[in-house]
């Protein structure tokens, strides 16, 4: 079935949109877990955002692989299927990514769970799996053979390629209702370099983690990139690579 370049990178692009869906869904709104909330010493938030941003990172690399595949294929005049097949290799690989996650991640390696905060995490771990790997790929399998409706390959690349950028996209948005800045500053900076970047933005202090490596602060909105000129790595409602942190429950 994945023999045409068409089908294949269309496969491809569905594993980045299932790791988009649930980045986004699990790590950023409704904050289950963090992809490494399991892992022994790491209990700094500062790593939890900035592995989540690594991963984050890896879909875009696979979603772009996938739609330069697809360009490719258009390019070189390759035949390609109907809007109907491109779907059911889409939903075939959104799948397979969800199956992957949690037989490896989750299960093997163990270095999340779906849910943290609930007595019984296996049940959630078989209900995600239910929901968004069997029958993603259960629907890919029954769509397969089945003939294309009316649209062209070209009409559903191009829907393919817009939920990509906006389920990517979505990470750059801030909370809605969120009155306080979430900053992260680097290892290593003191508390007192905190107070002078505090100073330079004209920010109140709201909350912060023992070593203040993680704070809230009420700042303007003109004044949260100054923060970036004394040692913050990660600032709330800055865009990428911020937006997990604006997400994130401090």
């Amino acid at each position: 079935m994945l023999k045409s370049p068409w089908m294949k990178w269309s496969f491809v692009l569905g594993i980045a949109l299932g790791g988009f869906f649930d980045g986004i869904l699990l790590h950023q709104v409704l904050q289950w877990h963090h992809f490494l909330s399991l892992v022994p010493g790491m209990d700094d938030l500062r790593l939890q955002v900035m592995w989540d941003g690594y991963f984050h990172v890896l879909m875009y690399v696979i979603a772009v692989a996938g739609l330069w595949g697809l360009w490719q294929a258009r390019r070189r005049g390759v035949p390609a299927p109907g809007a109907t097949a491109l779907a059911a290799a889409v939903l075939l690989g959104f799948g397979v990514w969800n199956l992957i996650d949690v037989g490896l991640a989750h299960w093997i390696l163990r270095i999340h769970r779906i849910r943290l905060d609930t007595p019984d995490p296996l049940f959630w771990d078989v209900l995600w799996l239910a929901v968004f790997g069997l029958v993603p790929l259960a629907l890919g399998w029954w769509l397969r053979g089945r003939p294309s409706g009316p649209g062209s390959a070209t009409a559903a690349l191009l829907v393919f390629a817009t939920g990509t950028a906006l389920a990517g996209g979505w990470a750059l948005r801030e909370p809605p209702g969120q009155n306080f800045t979430a900053v992260v500053f680097a290892p290593g900076t003191t508390p007192a370099q905190v107070f002078d970047a505090l100073d330079a933005s004209e920010a109140r202090l709201v909350w912060s983690d023992r070593p203040m490596g993680v704070v809230l602060v009420a700042v303007p909105k003109d004044k949260r990139w100054r923060f970036y000129r004394h040692g913050a790595v990660l600032v709330g409602g800055t865009g990428l690579p911020a937006g997990c942190i604006g997400w994130s429950k401090v």
